[in-house]
């Protein structure tokens, strides 16, 4: 691993937060941290479409044990609230195509002045998501003044998103020019969305702007192969992706 190794540690501090958004909307959080004071960088997880799910929310602790702070933002905290349920609010999301882009990117850059905001931050700031956050992960690296970006199977980065899946999510093609960030993707070879053929053509588009980024495809696993209550989960790929991406926080964010 390059740059600073960061110690594990199994004494965390994890719970609910509420912060302002930019709009003066009540943002819902999960924030783990872990329990020692040396400065560490932070992590933005972006969930993906079904919501603000335990799984995310485990993630988030993951990412403590391993010695940074990270927050999980609800993106669905405005069509939530009082008796409402994080399912009921994704379907209405969901139902409305999807959460708008530049809502999404004033969450994250919410998100992450929190995290710079608490007392053991040294600054720096990752970004990750899964699905449709792993788009919504390199669209806000393209916007937001990020240190390291990961995408996990982030699909409608190079092309619209059919009319057939309900979303209006826009390629990210003219967007990438403001990428301000390394850029780590992990994907699958027997994934749709994105295919193969769409990550290249990402990859291609990269090399041309001469941005930095590390791509891998794992042959063998789909959709979602990260996701261990799906029977999509490839428990092979899932781990060498998180090897992956400590070695890449741990360059980048120490």
């Amino acid at each position: 691993m390059c740059g600073m190794q960061i110690a594990m540690t199994d004494a965390i501090q994890a719970g609910t937060v509420h912060y302002p958004a930019a709009d003066g909307a009540d943002i819902e959080a999960y924030l783990a941290v872990p329990q020692h004071d040396a400065p560490r960088g932070g992590i933005v997880l972006i969930h993906h479409l079904p919501g603000y799910d335990e799984a995310t929310r485990e993630f988030a602790r993951t990412f403590a044990v391993h010695g940074y702070n990270a927050v999980v933002p609800n993106l669905y905290s405005r069509e939530g609230g009082p008796g409402i349920s994080h399912e009921d609010a994704a379907a209405a999301v969901r139902a409305d195509g999807g959460v708008p882009d530049e809502r999404l990117i004033a969450d994250v850059g919410t998100a992450a002045e929190y995290l710079r905001a608490l007392d053991t931050a040294n600054g720096k700031i990752g970004v990750i998501g899964y699905c449709s956050g792993g788009r919504q992960a390199l669209l806000a690296a393209c916007r937001l003044d990020l240190q390291a970006a990961v995408d996990n199977y982030g699909a409608f980065v190079m092309a619209d998103s059919p009319a057939s899946t309900g979303l209006r999510a826009t390629s990210l093609e003219e967007k990438l020019p403001g990428l301000s960030c390394p850029l780590l993707g992990n994907f699958g070879g027997d994934d749709s969305y994105p295919s193969p053929e769409e990550t290249e053509r990402l990859a291609a588009a990269l090399d041309k702007l001469g941005k930095a980024y590390d791509f891998k495809t794992y042959e063998g696993a789909g959709h979602a192969f990260f996701n261990v209550n799906r029977v999509s989960y490839r428990a092979e790929a899932a781990m060498d992706a998180w090897d992956r991406i400590f070695a890449f926080y741990g360059e980048h964010l120490g």
